[in-house]
């Protein structure tokens, strides 16, 4: 009879280490079938990988109910919204599988990670198309951000992908140097793509609902204040810093960043449908919906673009040699500094 052992886990000092996560981890050298199983037993990564593998569900659920309702597709004012819903579909999967996987081999580790941020990045430019389309300040209709306001976002994404890829490289020698640039990668497009939502807000502010077509919804708002929360935890590594190896398996920082991600990513897609529906009427008498030819032409290019890049990355890691400080699977001498993903 066919038997399969749940791989063994490994403490801190085994291992290249989480900043206060002291046990639970994986061999760094294990097969794909031990990072598959690993999976369904606790280790300090089991819920990172269900916290992103359960909601590429639940966003392929509601792309596919969205797309299959009744003339939903063959109506172009719906189409930034189905663009916007394939990368949220696509960066939850990536992680999951950057977090199942990153275990194989110290390369792997990284090249899982390089793929998991040009997720990312794509779902940055992803959320640039139904902002342009549902969400643009009445002053800024026409205007000349708004017509840059995706070519810009596409440009974002390989400012994202390649910054983002790029910190891993100095990650051991100068930790605070990578955490600057992943999380400015990160930050940058995300405040550039809620501009119009910023100024709305600006607008609006102390004019309670007064504010006809530049109201915000209260999806919105969260959408805002997940997003907030997911910067704080992925900058502050709490709680575990304060309490080291009482949050190995449930409860530190990487897995509370997950759910604030995809519960922001869930407000947000609430947001645009509500704008969708409440200013569908007066967009209607302002602009012309945008071309699909044009939005998959756009689509399809940053997807190659950004490809190249991680393929450059991955080709200057796979020459690197087994010297390499980058390539350790171990913690760095004296073993005060840890790798922050």
């Amino acid at each position: 009879m066919l038997s399969l052992k749940l791989p063994q886990l490994l403490q801190v000092h085994q291992v290249f280490w989480e900043d206060g996560i002291m046990s639970g981890y994986r061999h760094p050298t294990s097969s794909a079938l031990d990072c598959v199983l690993s999976s369904f037993q606790m280790t300090n990564e089991t819920v990172n990988i269900w916290t992103h593998f359960l909601p590429t569900w639940y966003f392929l659920w509601r792309l596919l109910a969205l797309a299959g309702g009744p003339g939903f597709r063959a109506e172009p004012y719906h189409w930034p919204l189905l663009i916007f819903l394939l990368p949220a579909c696509l960066y939850p999967f990536a992680s999951c599988c950057a977090h199942t996987f990153s275990s194989m081999s110290p390369r792997a580790r990284h090249i899982c990670y390089f793929l998991d941020y040009g997720a990312l990045s794509l779902y940055s430019l992803g959320c640039a198309f139904p902002y342009a389309a549902y969400s643009m300040p009445a002053s800024w209709l026409h205007g000349r951000l708004h017509q840059l306001f995706v070519p810009t976002a596409a440009l974002n994404s390989f400012l994202c992908t390649g910054l983002s890829c790029y910190s891993r490289f100095p990650e051991l020698e100068s930790p605070g140097l990578s955490k600057v640039l992943r999380t400015a990668a990160f930050a940058y497009p995300f405040l550039f793509d809620n501009l119009p939502l910023f100024y709305r807000l600006g607008l609006c502010w102390g004019r309670g609902r007064d504010c006809g077509q530049e109201a915000l919804s209260t999806s919105h708002g969260y959408h805002l204040l997940c997003a907030l929360l997911t910067g704080f935890l992925f900058t502050s590594h709490l709680p575990e810093r304060l309490a080291p190896g009482h949050f190995d398996y449930i409860g530190h920082s990487h897995q509370l960043f997950h759910i604030c991600a995809v519960l922001g990513t869930h407000f947000q897609l609430e947001a645009v449908l509500a704008d969708m529906g409440s200013r569908r009427a007066w967009l209607a008498a302002q602009e012309p919906a945008l071309g699909l030819v044009g939005t998959l032409v756009t689509l399809g290019l940053v997807v190659a673009g950004n490809l190249l890049i991680i393929a450059a990355f991955t080709a200057s890691l796979l020459r690197a040699p087994g010297s390499c400080p980058l390539l350790h699977g171990g913690p760095p001498e004296g073993g005060t500094r840890a790798k922050h993903q």
